[in-house]
């Protein structure tokens, strides 16, 4: 079977018995979200990078102890946002702040339009209180249900269902285009 075909419960089964490529299958299927969500949380490439090898080294590290009692995208999204975090209060690594006030949206479209509205996106989520940034990207980038993410953040789901509808409120209001704008 090939190993992008496999499950993810398969794969951790392999990894965990020591299939190398199992457990690069597992890495480049999960790399984005992990990325992303670092990205979020530090604003800053190099920390992200820093924090996304961080994630693969830990995930390596504690594979055998997965018991699959979650979600195993429940169980990387509390390790990557557990690195986050300690990567923070060690002061390695500071998240830059955001003020919504420096959003400023494009005002001339041109081919370059998309990169600066993704900037101006990711800006914009940065600038979210870590709570609705945390909550938003355990949905959309790690793809956990609001149940799965409930348990992770070990609050009740209504809670994690309000925190997302926040984050999407302000982003909306956000990233809204100016009056008489584009």
């Amino acid at each position: 079977m090939i190993e992008e075909a496999r499950s993810d419960h398969d794969l951790i089964a392999a990894a965990q018995q020591g299939n190398e490529r199992a457990f690069e299958t597992l890495v480049r299927s999960n790399a984005d979200a992990v990325y992303g969500h670092a990205l979020r949380f530090f604003g800053d490439p190099s920390a992200a990078e820093d924090a996304t090898q961080e994630v693969f080294v830990k995930m390596f590290r504690s594979l055998a102890s997965f018991d699959g009692r979650s979600a195993f995208s429940t169980w990387l999204f509390r390790v990557t946002r557990n690195v986050c975090l300690d990567m923070a209060r060690a002061g390695a690594r500071r998240p830059i702040p955001t003020d919504p006030v420096d959003l400023v949206p494009p005002t001339v479209r041109d081919f370059a339009d998309d990169v600066v509205l993704s900037r101006t996106v990711e800006t914009a989520i940065r600038a979210l209180p870590p709570e609705e940034r945390d909550a938003l990207g355990a949905v959309t980038l790690f793809g956990l249900s609001y149940e799965e993410a409930a348990t992770a953040f070990e609050v009740p789901v209504g809670t994690v269902k309000s925190r997302v509808f926040r984050a999407r409120r302000t982003l909306a209001h956000l990233l809204a285009p100016a009056e008489g704008g584009v």
